[in-house]
């Protein structure tokens, strides 16, 4: 298969939006990571996401929508799902509520819950609009790799495997979205931290929003996706360090957190994740740099976790300790 790649034009979105109606698939781009998407209402559709990443059906998909009355379609919407979409959507935050039954059980791994998110991207909302279907889209790799932030990841695992790529510039955010559990509206869960923090949650919700992580078996259906312990992972080894020891290998990566950590310049085994020193800019740079990492034949990629006190520590730090789980 020859995929193509296709700049955001209107004439390009009519016609990725006439490959998702026909049953295919589109890698779409979103302010958090690419993702893989097709028609959220036709299984067989959706099969073919699993087919294309090698992911198991144990693993349910995010659903993406461009308004709230095609959310409310899909879910039995509550009061918390509408403080948390009128406060962060479009963006990068998705709901867990109860499915109706118009979702196919291949998006919700045969539970009774669905993964809601309506993203910010605009190139990815017009093309919402034009397909007027919700679509399915998980990250576009291959399952349990690092995510792509860019079209040219996305190329490089899957080009052959499916027919476009819709052109869309590098990821603004870097992380996956926020998840959280509101099929209890009054006990919100934080299932996986991303894009909007535990604090903003908690804020707007003026209640505690606690994380939970629950324990996700290889063989059993997760409520949401990114919770399995290990993922985001390159093929060389990951070991994460609050700082690094003296004597470093030269046969292994230090990606020191930022420039004023490290102190150290033109080695070649020595990277930094935030050139500013926030987990804003660390996030951006993560998935890439790790990607860039693995193509380098290091014995290891030893990584300096981001300062505990940074709005997006919890949300890298997570993606680091899951590439690092072995």
């Amino acid at each position: 298969m020859n995929t193509r790649l296709y700049l955001s034009t209107d004439a390009n979105l009519r016609k990725l939006a006439a490959i998702l109606t026909n049953g295919d698939l589109v890698a779409v781009p979103t302010e958090t990571v690419y993702g893989l998407a097709a028609d959220a209402l036709n299984e067989e559709a959706c099969r073919k996401i699993f087919t294309a990443k090698n992911r198991p059906t144990e693993d349910p998909l995010i659903v993406h929508i461009h308004d709230i009355e095609q959310a409310k379609s899909l879910a039995h919407w509550n009061e918390t799902a509408g403080i948390l979409a009128d406060s962060f959507w479009p963006g990068p935050l998705t709901l867990i509520l109860r499915k109706k039954p118009i979702v196919p059980d291949i998006i919700t791994a045969g539970l009774d819950s669905v993964a809601l998110r309506m993203p910010r991207h605009r190139d990815f909302l017009s093309l919402l609009k034009i397909v007027n279907t919700p679509l399915a889209a998980p990250s576009a790799n291959p399952f349990g790799y690092i995510s792509p932030t860019t079209s040219g990841h996305v190329m490089d695992h899957l080009g052959g495997k499916i027919p476009a790529i819709l052109e869309g510039g590098p990821s603004d955010i870097g992380v996956e979205s926020s998840i959280v559990d509101i099929r209890d509206e009054h006990h919100p869960k934080l299932l996986r931290p991303g894009g909007i923090s535990q604090q903003r949650l908690s804020k707007v919700l003026s209640c505690s929003v606690d994380r939970y992580q629950p324990k996700i078996s290889e063989d059993e259906a997760a409520i949401a996706p990114g919770l399995l312990k290990r993922h985001y992972s390159p093929a060389t080894p990951v070991q994460l360090h609050l700082s690094f020891p003296g004597e470093k290998s030269v046969r292994q990566a230090w990606v020191f957190f930022s420039t004023g950590d490290s102190n150290l310049d033109h080695q070649d085994n020595f990277f930094t994740l935030s050139a500013d020193g926030t987990g804003e800019s660390a996030a951006k740079r993560l998935f890439a740099l790790l990607r860039n990492l693995d193509g380098k034949h290091f014995d290891c990629i030893n990584v300096e976790r981001v300062p505990i006190d940074d709005p997006w520590a919890e949300a890298i730090n997570d993606r680091l300790q899951r590439a690092a789980a072995r």
